[in-house]
C-alpha cells in the first residue's frame, strides 16, 4: 500500500487481531519477568511510531494512512517480545529504528520489504551486542523502579541491584553443555523448567493460544507454521539420543523453548515477507524450523528463528517460482 492512498481495512483489522493476539504472550511474559517487558514495549511502540512519522514527514506523505494501518505497533511488538525483558533502552530504540528504517521503508514502506522486519531488527543487535542480548532474569523479575534502572542506568534508590539477576538460558546452557545428562540439567539448571526453559515454556504455550486464535480467525493460513512446527519436531525427533550428556534436546524441549511459537505464529506468517501461494508457504515453514534447529544445535547462537527468518526470506522468490500460477489462500 503506497503511502498515498487510503487505508486498506483487512490490513487494519488483521493488525489489530495480531496484537489482541500477543496478549496472552504478554501478560505471561509479564508475570514472569516484570515490569521489563512492558518498558521494552512502550520503548519499542514509540520509536516505531517516531520514526515512521520522520520518514513519512522527510518524504513529504501524509502521517495517517501509514500510522493508523498498525503495521509499525506490530513490528516493534513482535521485536520487543523478542528482545530480553532488561535490555539497556539505547539497544531497544537502535533495534526498533533500524527495523523501521532498512526493513520498511528503505523498500517503500508496508507490502514491499523482502526482509521481515522485527527479525532484521532483531538480528542486527544480537550480532552487535551479543553480551546484552543475553541477559535474561533469572526470577520473576524486579520491581518497577529496579526495572527503570536496569534499563536506563538510573539508580533510584541507595539499594543495590542483585549480583545475580540474569542467568543463561536453557537454549544456551544446553547448547554449551558438554557433561551433565539431560535428566541432571532438567534438576540442577534453574534455567531448566518442566519440558522446557523456566517459565518460557509457559510462554510459548501462550503464544500457541494467540496463534490458534488467528488461525481461527483466518488472518493466515496454517500452511507456514505446521511446516516449521512440524519440521522442527521431526528433525529433533531425528537428532535426539534420549538424556544422554551429548543429547541435543527433545522434540517437546524445542517446540516450548526459545522462540518458537512466536516464529510459528507471528513472524513465519508475515504475509509480505513470506511466500504467498499455500505449497510455497509450507515449504518457507519447513526451512525455517530446520534452519532454527541447525543454529540452535551447532551455530554461534542459542536461538536460531531470527536468522532461520532472514535466510527463508532470501529464498522466497525461488519458492514463488516454484510454484508460479498456483492460487493463495483466502484471507479475510
Amino acid at each position: 500500500m503506497s503511502p498515498l492512498e487510503p487505508v486498506d481495512d483487512r490490513l487494519q483489522q488483521a493488525m489489530k487481531r495480531v496484537l489482541l493476539a500477543t496478549v496472552p504472550g504478554v501478560l505471561v511474559l509479564f508475570w514472569w519477568f516484570g515490569w521489563g517487558v512492558l518498558i521494552n514495549l512502550l520503548l519499542a511502540c514509540g520509536s516505531a511510531l517516531a520514526v515512521e512519522a520522520a520518514v513519512l514527514r522527510l518524504r513529504k506523505y501524509p502521517l495517517k494512512p501509514s500510522l493508523s494501518d498498525g503495521s509499525a505497533l506490530v513490528s516493534a511488538t513482535l521485536l520487543a517480545l523478542a528482545l530480553p525483558p532488561y535490555c539497556p533502552w539505547w539497544l531497544t530504540v537502535s533495534a526498533t529504528a533500524f527495523a523501521m528504517l532498512f526493513g520498511k521503508h528503505l523498500y517503500g514502506g508496508v507490502g514491499k520489504n523482502p526482509f521481515n522486519p522485527a527479525m532484521l531488527g532483531f538480528a542486527l543487535v544480537l550480532v552487535c551486542f551479543p553480551q546484552q542480548m543475553v541477559q535474561w532474569p533469572a526470577s520473576h523479575g524486579t520491581g518497577l523502579l529496579e526495572g527503570l534502572q536496569h534499563i536506563f542506568g538510573f539508580a533510584f534508590s541507595d539499594a543495590p541491584l542483585p549480583d545475580a539477576w540474569a542467568q543463561a538460558t536453557a537454549l544456551d546452557s544446553l547448547r554449551i553443555n558438554r557433561s551433565l545428562t539431560m535428566d541432571e540439567l532438567f534438576a540442577g539448571n534453574p534455567a531448566f523448567g518442566h519440558v522446557g526453559g523456566t517459565g518460557i515454556e509457559w510462554v510459548n504455550l501462550a503464544f500457541l493460544a494467540g496463534g490458534a486464535f488467528l488461525l481461527q480467525q483466518r488472518v493466515f493460513s496454517w500452511h507456514a507454521p505446521a511446516g516449521m512446527l512440524g519440521s522442527l519436531f521431526i528433525i529433533s525427533l531425528l537428532c535426539w539420543n534420549g538424556s544422554g550428556s551429548d543429547s541435543h534436546g527433545s522434540p517437546l524441549f524445542h517446540l516450548l523453548t526459545g522462540a518458537s511459537m512466536l516464529g510459528a505464529f507471528f513472524i513465519v506468517t508475515e504475509p509480505v515477507s513470506g511466500a504467498r501461494a499455500p505449497k510455497a508457504r509450507l515449504l518457507f515453514g519447513v526451512g525455517v524450523g530446520v534452519l532454527t534447529y541447525l543454529i540452535r544445535t551447532w551455530g554461534g547462537y542459542p536461538d536460531g528463528v531470527a536468522f532461520a527468518v532472514l535466510l527463508m526470506n532470501l529464498c522466497v522468490p525461488a519458492l514463488e517460482r516454484l510454484f508460479a500460477g498456483q492460487p493463495e489462500p483466502s484471507t479475510p
